[in-house]
Order: C-alpha cells, then sequence, then structure tokens
C-alpha cells in the first residue's frame, strides 16, 4: 500500500521512508503542508500517511482538516508525528481528523505496527463500500442481465418525460419483445433462454448512446429510452435496434439460436398530454400490432392512428408473443 511521509527535515523523511520500504510499504514524499495537502487530495491520492506537526506554511493538523473536508471518499488514514506528548496536544491533534498520533522519538517497529492497523481499517472500509455498491447494484438491475430493472427504468421514464415537456423537446419509448421466445426455452431449455435474453440484453446497450435507458420491463420484454427523440428518429432508431438484434444469431452452449425482435414505438412530443402510464400502453398497443402484423418488425404510433388500432383490434386474435 502507497503512504505518504510530510516532514520538513529531509533526513527524516528518509529514515522512516526506509524502514517503511522494508516493511514492504510503497513510499511518496512530501517536504511541506501544501505539498501534502495536494498530494493527499488527489484523485489517485495515497490512501495512509504520516504528517509531522510542524511544517512550513500548512502544519501537521490543518492538512488533516483539510482532507477532511475535501475528500470523503475513499478514506484517508493519517497519522501525526510530533514532539508534543502533552494530553492537549493529543485531544488537538485528533480533534483535526487524524486518526493516530505518535511521540517522536518511535521505535520503527511500533510505527509499523500502528500503520498496519490503520492498514486493517481501510480493508474493512473498502469491503464495506463495495457490500454497500453491491447492494445498490442489486436494488437497480436485473439480476440476469444487467440492465436497469423494471422499478428504476420505470422512474427514469417519469424523470425523462418531465425533463422533455419542460425543455419542449421530446422522448421515443421503445417496448421490445423477443418473438417467439416460449419456443425458444420449450426447445432449449431455459438456461438457453436465459443465455439469449443476456445477448439481447447486450446488443441493445450496444444500439443505444451513453444518455439513453434500457431495462428489462419483464420476462423477454425490454423498454428502451431514447432521449431527444421525435416519432421519425424514433422509429429509425428501433429500426436499427431491430436490424441489431436479428443480423446474426446467439451464439449458446447449445448452438445458434435465430432471434427477433417486435418493437411498438411512441414518441412524448406526439401525446404531450397523457401520462406515464397512458405512454406505456400506447406502446404496448404498437408492440402488439407488430406481433399481429408477423413480428420482427418495428411500428410506431401516434395520435391520428391510435384510434383506428383501438377499433381493430378487437377483431385481432391475441398473438403468441
Amino acid at each position: 500500500m502507497r503512504i505518504l511521509i510530510a516532514d520538513d527535515d529531509s533526513i527524516s523523511r528518509k529514515m522512516v521512508g526506509s524502514s517503511l520500504k522494508s516493511a514492504g510499504f510503497e513510499v511518496m514524499e512530501a517536504a511541506d503542508g501544501g505539498s501534502a495537502l495536494a498530494v493527499l487530495t488527489s484523485e489517485e491520492g495515497p490512501r495512509l500517511a504520516l504528517l509531522d506537526w510542524m511544517m512550513p506554511g500548512t502544519d501537521g493538523p490543518s492538512v488533516c482538516r483539510e482532507v477532511r473536508k475535501r475528500r470523503v471518499q475513499p478514506y484517508v488514514y493519517m497519522v501525526l508525528l510530533t514532539q508534543k506528548e502533552r494530553k492537549d496536544d493529543v485531544v488537538e491533534g485528533l480533534e483535526s481528523g487524524a486518526d493516530d498520533y505518535l511521540v517522536k522519538p518511535f521505535h520503527p517497529a511500533e510505527l509499523t505496527a500502528r500503520l498496519r492497523a490503520g492498514q486493517r481499517i481501510l480493508e474493512l472500509e473498502d469491503k464495506l463500500v463495495q457490500a454497500r455498491e453491491e447492494m445498490r447494484f442489486r436494488a437497480t438491475h436485473d439480476a440476469l442481465t444487467s440492465l436497469w430493472n423494471r422499478g428504476f427504468v420505470l422512474d427514469m421514464l417519469a424523470r425523462e418525460l418531465d425533463r422533455a415537456r419542460r425543455e419542449r423537446s421530446s422522448i421515443s419509448l421503445l417496448l421490445c419483445d423477443a418473438d417467439h421466445f416460449k419456443n425458444i426455452n420449450d426447445q432449449h431449455g431455459h438456461a438457453i433462454g436465459d443465455e439469449v435474453l443476456r445477448e439481447i440484453a447486450r446488443r441493445l446497450l450496444g444500439s443505444v448512446r451513453s444518455y439513453d435507458f434500457v431495462g428489462r420491463y419483464g420476462g423477454e420484454e425490454f423498454l428502451v429510452i431514447l432521449n431527444g427523440c421525435d416519432a421519425i428518429r424514433g422509429r429509425d432508431r428501433a429500426e436499427q435496434i431491430r436490424s441489431a438484434v436479428a443480423q446474426r444469431p446467439v451464439l449458446t452452449a447449445r448452438g445458434p439460436v435465430p432471434v427477433t425482435l417486435s418493437i411498438g414505438v411512441v414518441a412524448s412530443c406526439d401525446w404531450e398530454r397523457i401520462a406515464r402510464e397512458q405512454l406505456l400502453q400506447e406502446a404496448d398497443a404498437a408492440l402488439y400490432q407488430a406481433k399481429a402484423a408477423g413480428r420482427n418488425r418495428v411500428v410506431l404510433v401516434q395520435p391520428e392512428a391510435a384510434g383506428m388500432i383501438s377499433k381493430r383490434s378487437p377483431a385481432l386474435t391475441e398473438p403468441e408473443r
């Protein structure tokens, strides 16, 4: 682990640095408090620091205070080195943000032992941060595909709709469904079906921009939010996505499996007065039409055609997903 030694005495830095290098630490040096602060608050700064109390410009306690203000994560474990040993000095040093306090002269073995304790604390903190991030990921992502899960992508749809309407722009909503997916599960098994869904997710992500959103809506259905897209642009982008999925079979453990998507498209600029749930219903109606028309196609629904679709729908046989 890297450690910063900040001391205006070059001989002291070299002696302590040599001892710590022998103990396996990667040593960095700073000759004053300002330089130490710059290193410790940098993006790739070290996680351990030995700071002399008395330094030119900015002293050790001031460095500790500034590091605590400016850098929250990852945590920096700081040890103050000083000849001051009054209890008031110890309290002042620790209250400045230091984690430990060592009075000069000190035994090299004691310093190493204290730093090992600090290293264990940092490793524990890393594990806790990792566990927190894993919990956050599981709360917002689909376990199978690692796409945004249904709850999160619906929240993002509501936010993007509000933003688009405030800015008088448009988003296109794509509801995508894997064609004949039940047959894939029946013929090849659910494990292969899972492989197919993961590959569809990968191709969807590869077909959108960094500021678009792709989520698993449920089962073999996916929801895509395309920012800044009106109806025509949304339909064209949906066709590109459909083609990207259909252009080659998914290579699975049991051989290649052809896969296609049916996609229903709506643009928010065409449906300015309806809520999120209604917009989803219109996208689902468009998807229904794509399925009924033979699958592996894109259908855009706009208000003028919506009435015609709703009138025709009862006469259609429910298509197999």
